[in-house]
């Protein structure tokens, strides 16, 4: 069940990460059911059957929830995870618009979840 959600990931990746810059190592492995993307050994983002979530710092997350983002919880009644947003699904399936939130989210893990 987790496998499509690997590859979509991973299609997302090549189709809308950052480009120029840095260069940074980005590796995509199982994760619950879903697939999670990776920077320096630490998590950024995810894709799961709740949709597709980012690790930004808390100010993000709130500018993206005044665009439609919830905040990400993997199952009805579990907690809240810290730092991360489920972006709606039109910005999702829009990779130049996903980009630079895609950046910010490799730069706050590779920070260590700290701005």
């Amino acid at each position: 069940m987790a496998e499509p959600y690997l590859r979509d990931l991973q299609d997302l990746l090549a189709a809308a990460a950052p480009k120029g810059g840095r260069v940074v190592t980005i590796t995509c492995k199982h994760f619950f059911s879903g697939a999670a993307a990776y920077v320096d050994g630490h998590i950024f983002m995810s894709f799961t059957p709740v949709g597709l979530a980012l690790k930004l710092p808390e100010e993000t997350c709130t500018e993206l929830r005044k665009q439609g983002a919830k905040p990400l919880r993997y199952f009805p009644k579990g907690p809240i995870k810290k730092d991360y947003v489920v972006v709606p699904k039109r910005l999702a399936a829009d990779p130049k618009a996903l980009s630079p939130w895609i950046a910010q989210s490799i730069a706050f893990a590779q920070a260590g979840g700290k701005t």
